[in-house]
Parts: structure tokens; sequence; C-alpha cells
């Protein structure tokens, strides 16, 4: 028998949603389960510094935790580094900053209000001075992707056609029209997240578990035997199929 393996889709800062995804997980697999996190911990919602505490602490704990990089977390980590540098994969006029993006959110969450007038170098001064050490630490350890027996996971999904060894990390963590109009098999059930929809959704070839949480809808978590997968509830088990 396949021992169960979990996915957690995209967060978006929201912690108290996290939390009720970790409880669903340790009531079907233990507090062992093994876990696979889709990136995006951060931007939009009300907690990104709470998420990454939970994160970073339960994998220092030696939790049986997987955290990929997503797109957002890239970009905090970018901003945060010694001159802060913009993502180049970001529609031009763009900016971590930005209102559509998120990153107001997850500076509030550390205490740094950004104000009309403030210059970007004062911004990532307080910034710089607000995020600890560990949450630098864990942003970049983050892993572009996992793959295990039939299921490969990465944020946004890959280049279609590419053996993973060919596959770049600007691609797995934002790809996205190539990937999702794709409908042809891939070497693996690709576990993804990335571009929210209304709910989970199993489309074959790919999952992508991004239900939305960044806008206020829930956080999926979901178990996978091989190729087989299930959403969990507060009810138990929801067999999610093409």
């Amino acid at each position: 028998m396949t021992a169960p393996l979990y996915a957690i889709g995209d967060i978006h800062g929201q912690l108290e949603m996290l939390d009720q995804a970790l409880a669903l997980i340790e009531a079907d697999g233990g507090e062992g389960a093994r876990i696979i996190f889709l990136g995006d911990y951060t931007d939009r919602g009300p907690n990104s510094c709470g998420v990454l505490e939970r994160l970073a602490g339960g994998q220092a704990e030696g939790r049986n935790w997987i955290c990929l990089k997503g797109n957002h977390d890239r970009m905090f980590s970018m901003f945060l580094e010694e001159y802060p540098r913009n993502d180049a994969r970001l529609l031009v006029g763009y900016h971590w900053l930005h209102e559509r993006i998120g990153g107001l959110e997850t500076l509030q969450s550390y205490g740094v209000e950004v104000e009309d007038g403030d210059r970007i170098y004062q911004t990532h001064a307080r910034a710089r001075a607000a995020v600890p050490q560990a949450h630098l630490d864990f942003l970049s350890g983050l892993k572009p992707c996992h793959q295990e027996g039939e299921l490969l996971f990465a944020h946004a999904g890959i280049r279609p056609g590419l053996p993973l060894a060919q596959q770049s990390e600007d691609d797995l963590i934002w790809i996205r029209q190539e990937f999702l109009n794709d409908e042809r098999a891939h070497p693996w059930l690709v576990v993804h997240g990335h571009t929210p929809g209304r709910r989970a959704e199993h489309r074959g070839n790919r999952v992508n578990l991004d239900s939305g949480a960044g806008y206020g809808r829930p956080l999926s978590a979901a178990v996978f035997e091989g190729r087989d997968c299930w959403l969990l509830t507060e009810a138990g088990r929801v067999p999610l199929k093409p």
C-alpha cells in the first residue's frame, strides 16, 4: 500500500486557515504526516509573518514537511536582499509593493507600515530590521519542486515536454497558460497551485490546489495515495477526480 502524501495549496498569509488544514491532516494521517506545501505563503492575507513562523518552526521541530517556493515568496525574498530587486516576471509597471501583489499586507504583518511619500530605501530598511533571520533562512531554503513516485509538486507547474532536470525555476514558480492549456499526459501527475480557482480541481494530467485563500476563499488540503487523490474536509476524505 502506498503511504499517504499530503499537500496544501497557496496560503497567502492565512494563518487560521493553515492551522485548520494542518488539523485536518493530523486527523487523517497523524502528527508524522508527510506534507508538501506548494508555496505562496506570503502576501494578500493578514498574517504572512505568522505563516512563516509556523512553517519555519515546524521544520525546526523536525516535522516531515517539504516547503516549495512560490513566486510571491521569491518576490518577498528579493525585496529583502541587501539591495532590493524586482522580479523580472512581473508585468511592466508592477512591483512587490504594488497594491495588487500583496507585499504591503506582508509588511504590515511584521509591523511595518508604508505611508504616502515613503521611498523604497526607507521601507526596505524598516523591513530588513523587522523580518527575523529565521524567516530569511526559511525563504532561502525553499525548493523549486519535489518529485515523489508518480507525483511532481511545483508551485505553478512545468514547461510541458521538458525533462525535470531542464525545468527552470522561473517556469516552476510562474508558468501559466503554456502549462494549464496543455492536456497531454505528463510523466507525472503534476500537483500545483499559483492559479486560483473557486475550488481545487483535477484535470487528469494535473491537480490544482489553489482555491483562492489569498482572496478569502477556503484553503485546500489534499491527500494522495499514488495518483489517487482526496480533498480533506471536516467530514473526512472527499474524492477529487478528473
